[in-house]
């Protein structure tokens, strides 16, 4: 969906988000990438709530997937990318290049699933995506997710990647606070269980009934 504007800046082409309000913000392909521009205080935080098995949804390059490989924790990551994919596997990911909506091993039987970097908003549909999450998780699984902090409710909007060269296509996205996180758990049939603040960003574990 994102097209072959994500895939350059992956490969470090500038690019920026602009919402179709006008709103304009760099991509932070850098903090994605990992190494010494990641949030480590967010990634470090984020791979200690990840019990058992986990599967890390739109995982990118894969830099949480490794993380919690190196901590000994099964770990997958999925991602329509194939540049994503291809960097993840090169740095030692096990990673999946499918829609997260597609089928996926293990279905039903993952302890954690991880929706991090805003993908809660994937589609500018939070509830299919957390939806999806409550599939994929075992029966007091838990979906570790990022939330908006300075977001009130569910934005939906659309938006679009731009370059000094290129302008990619609309696409749906939504910004999801975590003043609404357990309405939309609960839609999902998932219960907000605990909130974890992270510096400047914020965390939620849902767990599965």
């Amino acid at each position: 969906m994102l097209g072959n504007l994500y895939d350059r800046a992956l490969g470090g082409e500038r690019c920026w988000i602009r919402r179709d309000d006008g709103e304009v913000r760099a991509l932070p392909v850098h903090r994605w990438l990992g190494g010494v521009h990641a949030d480590g205080r967010f990634d470090r935080a984020v791979v200690e709530m990840c019990e058992g098995p986990t599967i890390d949804l739109g995982c990118g390059p894969g830099r949480l997937v490794i993380e919690l490989i190196r901590r000994g924790v099964p770990a997958l990551g999925v991602d329509q990318s194939a540049t994503a994919v291809g960097l993840a596997r090169r740095n030692g990911a096990p990673v999946l290049c499918r829609d997260l909506f597609g089928q996926l091993p293990a279905t039903g039987r993952w302890h954690t699933v991880l929706l991090a970097d805003g993908n809660v908003g994937l589609g500018g549909d939070p509830w299919r995506v957390l939806h999806r999450a409550a599939e994929l998780l075992r029966h007091g699984g838990r979906c570790v997710a990022e939330f908006e902090t300075l977001t009130r409710g569910i934005r939906s909007r659309w938006v679009r990647l731009e370059s000094s060269r290129t302008v990619g296509p609309w696409f749906p996205w939504a910004s999801v606070g975590i003043d609404c996180a357990a309405e939309v758990a609960e839609h999902a049939g998932l219960a907000l269980t605990r909130i974890h603040p992270v510096g400047d960003r914020v965390v939620a574990s849902l767990t599965r009934a």
